[in-house]
């Protein structure tokens, strides 16, 4: 569980590394799932944006009891699961994350969501670990992105320079097994790896069920933003009950 400070560093700084470290078994399960998707799906070398529509063995992770318990604190007590993706950075030509807001292209109503970042392997300065602007979630406000082509990047919606004051962000290293957990409202990108080592990590994306995944919306922004569409993916629910009643979570292939 957050400790009461911890619970409050969220709320105040957008992020918390908590006391907690997945057990080596399941992180030795992770590594081979993930060798298991590329050696089938090439492309997903440095990034795969909806593991789930691929493998449902990386939903084992997602039931975590104690990482639900840590969301809980977060979210509260009706918790759905609406996507999971791997963002593997291989040694030497791992691609740049760009700053973001992950609200700018989630279908999202009400904006909520709690990111699970687990690193699979270490994650330092050196090799790309995530990065984050403390507090920039506070205003609950997406900022003023633009579209980046390039192609060696894993995300192509990017803040606007203006909006970000680089002296400010702060390295979120990790252990493997360690966990982070931000808001859907924080600003945060990561570095490229030029490194001799791999920088795996893991993502998974709960919201609470008062907020609804909304399909028509999702078409509408991949139409508009030129974004992943996400009007397929299927939504789980993994703990408690949907609040708004509005949520689909039939298995979608």
């Amino acid at each position: 569980m957050l400790t009461a400070e911890q619970l409050g560093q969220y709320r105040e700084d957008g992020y918390v590394i908590p006391d907690y470290r997945l057990p080596d078994e399941d992180l030795a399960d992770i590594r081979g799932h993930h060798d298991r998707l590329v050696a089938r799906y090439p492309d997903f070398r440095n990034y795969c944006p909806s593991l789930l529509a691929y493998d449902l063995a990386f939903l084992n992770y997602a039931r975590n009891p104690d990482i639900l318990d840590m969301v809980e604190q977060v979210l509260g007590p009706n918790i759905a699961l609406w996507n999971s993706s791997f963002f593997a950075k291989p040694a030497r030509d791992g691609y740049e994350t760009p700053w973001h807001q992950d609200g700018e292209y989630w279908p999202l109503r009400p904006l909520a969501t709690c990111t699970v970042w687990i690193a699979v392997d270490a994650a330092n300065a050196e090799n790309g670990c995530l990065q984050v602007i403390r507090g920039s979630h506070k205003a609950r406000r997406l900022r003023s992105h633009h579209t980046n082509a390039d192609p060696e990047l894993t995300l192509h919606q990017e803040i606007d320079d203006d909006q970000i004051d680089l002296a400010e962000a702060v390295n979120l290293e990790l252990e493997p097994g360690q966990i982070s957990l931000h808001d859907v409202y924080l600003t945060h990108g990561s570095r490229a790896n030029r490194s001799d080592r791999s920088r795996r990590g893991m993502t998974l994306r709960y919201m609470p069920t008062s907020t609804v995944f909304d399909r028509d919306f999702a078409r509408r922004l991949a139409a508009e933003k030129g974004v992943s569409d996400h009007a397929n993916r299927t939504v789980f629910l993994v703990r408690g009950i949907d609040e708004s009643g509005e949520n689909d979570f039939r298995l979608r292939q």
